[in-house]
């Protein structure tokens, strides 16, 4: 058997978290630079609002309801996101975190299974604060349809017979499949597959010819016949990108020098965070395409690199080199991106005798710099083509500080 447990407007909830005030009221978050709703608790949904509606146009509908408003904060979500599921490695040897606020887990032998669900429930919101909902089903595509229904069973859903299965699938809209998207959803509904019921019912040569590999895999576990197993071994990551709109449009090359820099030092420190070693760094500049009374450009390089590298020095420079080259006068810029691909472990790095690297200098240097922002806090040292004004730094003028992560940020008691 396989539990999902999924984290309940987990932004939101995060928020409300260390303002218990806000129990009962409603609540959105935005994306950078308080561009658009991301994420909202029961009650801003039940007023209305919708997801990706864009801030300004809603002003006077947040002031009319009282609705509270917060900037985006990952550093607040990432920590919580890690005790949530810290929290839950404790009930199974098998533990696949599938996303921010979502984990599988592997429930190999558990007799009752309804109790261990009540069980691993209240043991995160006791420990936690985080309210979640755990789906329990024979695969994982079942056990996220149970996840799905936990809203109309009190936050727990437990799929364990053929009858119970079969009582779930029967109304369960064919879009809301874990595996179907957009088009297969337009495509099976056309031709009058409209619930899980339907697609499950249908033979597999109609499956095989309409959604691939994925979905005869997909139709076998709606079935009970487990075909993607737990994985409690993370894939390392193909390429890693740091990228964030600027709060305002700029043309100024000492700008986005500052912001390169800034994001190929954040690149670093998650190829160090990884452990990995790039050996391709890209750069790309972007200006605003809903603009169309300016002019556009995308300009991009792709730097190989002649060792694999991972510290905050070589990383910045190959980055500002790539800056320079692609940097074209007349176009205000939106965004830049600084990506890392080709990666390969840390353990596995190999010398080129025909180039100088300064590997084992910059690498104690970086590691350095980690342990005094990861001590006093992030930023508290960094190189200095960062700048310190940073004018181009994204918008977030609803930001919660940092409970968790920052000494200032603790709450205190009396």
């Amino acid at each position: 058997m396989v539990a999902l447990v999924d984290c309940n407007n987990f932004y939101a909830s995060c928020e409300r978290l260390f303002k218990p005030e806000l129990v009962g009221k409603p609540i959105i978050v935005l994306s950078n630079n308080d561009g658009c709703v991301i994420a909202r608790s029961n009650e801003a949904k039940d007023l209305g609002i919708t997801m990706g509606a864009v801030f300004y146009m809603i002003e006077d509908e947040i002031k009319k309801h009282k609705i509270n408003v917060f900037s985006s904060n990952y550093t607040l979500y990432g920590d919580m996101s890690a005790r949530v599921m810290t929290n839950l490695a404790r009930f199974s040897p098998e533990v696949e975190v599938y996303s921010i606020d979502e984990c599988f887990l592997a429930l190999t032998g558990i007799a009752d299974l309804e109790r261990y669900a009540h069980l691993i429930r209240n043991s995160v919101i006791q420990n936690t604060g985080i309210p979640v909902s755990v789906g329990i089903a024979p695969t994982k595509t079942l056990a996220k349809l149970a996840n799905k229904m936990c809203k109309r069973t009190g936050g727990i859903c437990v799929l364990d017979t053929p009858e119970k299965i079969s009582e779930a699938v029967k109304d369960y809209p064919v879009e809301d499949l874990w595996g179907i998207g957009r088009a297969y959803a337009r495509q099976l509904i056309l031709l009058g597959i409209e619930t899980a019921a339907d697609l499950r019912n249908q033979p597999i040569g109609f499956v095989q010819d309409k959604l691939t590999i994925q979905g005869v895999r997909m139709w076998n576990e709606l079935w009970g016949r487990s075909c993607i197993p737990v994985s409690d071994v993370l894939e390392r990551k193909k390429g890693l990108c740091t990228s964030r709109a600027f709060s305002k449009l700029t043309s100024d090359m000492e700008e986005l020098t500052e912001a390169t820099a800034s994001y190929a030092n954040r690149l670093s420190l998650k190829l160090r965070k990884d452990q990995s070693c790039a050996t391709v760094i890209s750069v790309r500049l972007l200006t605003n395409r809903f603009k169309t009374d300016q002019p556009q450009a995308f300009p991009a390089i792709t730097i190989p690199l002649t060792h694999a590298v991972n510290n905050t020095s070589e990383i910045v420079k190959v980055a500002l080199a790539g800056l320079r080259a692609i940097y074209r006068k007349g176009f205000m810029y939106q965004k830049v991106e600084v990506t890392a691909t080709g990666l390969i472990p840390e353990t596995e790095v190999q010398l080129n005798m025909f180039s100088k690297w300064n590997g084992p200098v910059n690498d104690k240097l970086s590691k350095i710099m980690d342990q005094i922002n990861g001590h006093y806090g992030r930023g508290t040292i960094r190189i200095a083509t960062e700048g310190t004004s940073q004018k181009w730094a994204m918008k977030r003028n609803f930001l919660s500080p940092a409970y968790t992560t920052q000494w200032k940020d603790i709450i205190k008691t009396k």
